[in-house]
């Protein structure tokens, strides 16, 4: 850990599209510095829970948009590697969010400009001492692009969609590798090419491709990323 003033409280971004590894070294990052974390990613998904909780519909953006403002959410990892868990109210809803109808409702509230600002405030938020690890698609271009370092992780789709058949068929769940290589392709497409903060590397990112890379050789790379970056670091 690293003392420094609130002015010079250290970002360290990671974004990337799914399937890249991104959750497991944010988890290592966080773990290793002792930092604040953020998955921005979750936010939109624990929104529309927080909001189906209090009986606010997801078309009423005024109401929304204070909410997502003042989302009392937190993110904690156990260890390194560890698994996130997402935190609303002071109670864990790591699984409630990850569900079809929590998807569904999160893609409703998602497109509302209003809510986008508002939780654009709050992911501002997150930046505090000791330093933050911030997860997701746009944190080093567009929430944090002052950033201390940033790290874009890039993987080809078929090693993304080999990762995610992994992860299917260890839950059990039977799937397609050309279904998935097919849906991961279309949906990069989507993402880089919105006229919403799309999808891409900062100028200043520096850019890892982790198709060829075990998890261990990613995080040897990142830690002397951040070494360098951050002298203070040990």
């Amino acid at each position: 850990m690293i003392n420094v003033s609130e002015s010079e409280v250290p970002i360290i971004t990671v974004d990337g599209p799914s399937g890249t590894g991104k959750g497991t070294i944010c988890s290592y990052l966080t773990d290793w510095l002792q930092w604040n974390f953020l998955d921005s990613g979750a936010l939109y998904r624990v929104l529309a829970l927080a909001a189906k909780n209090r009986g606010i519909n997801n078309d009423d953006e005024v109401a929304l948009a204070t909410l997502a403002e003042n989302l009392n959410v937190e993110f904690r990892i156990a260890g390194a590697g560890s698994l996130v868990n997402v935190v609303l109210d002071d109670k864990v809803v790591t699984d409630d969010i990850r569900t079809e109808e929590a998807g569904n409702a999160a893609s409703l509230v998602a497109p509302i400009i209003a809510v986008r600002e508002a939780l654009l405030s709050r992911q501002k938020a997150f930046h505090k001492a000791p330093g933050l690890v911030a997860d997701g698609r746009d944190m080093g271009t567009v929430v944090f692009p002052q950033a201390t370092l940033k790290i874009y992780l890039t993987a080809s789709a078929e090693e993304r969609a080999k990762r995610r058949l992994k992860q299917l068929m260890d839950k059990g769940i039977s799937a397609n590798l050309r279904d998935l290589s097919a849906d991961i392709a279309e949906r990069d497409e989507r993402d880089s090419t919105r006229a919403a903060s799309p999808l891409k590397p900062a100028e200043d990112a520096v850019i890892v491709d982790t198709s060829s890379l075990g998890i261990d050789a990613v995080v040897e790379k990142i830690s002397d990323l951040v070494k360098k970056r951050i002298p203070e670091i040990k």
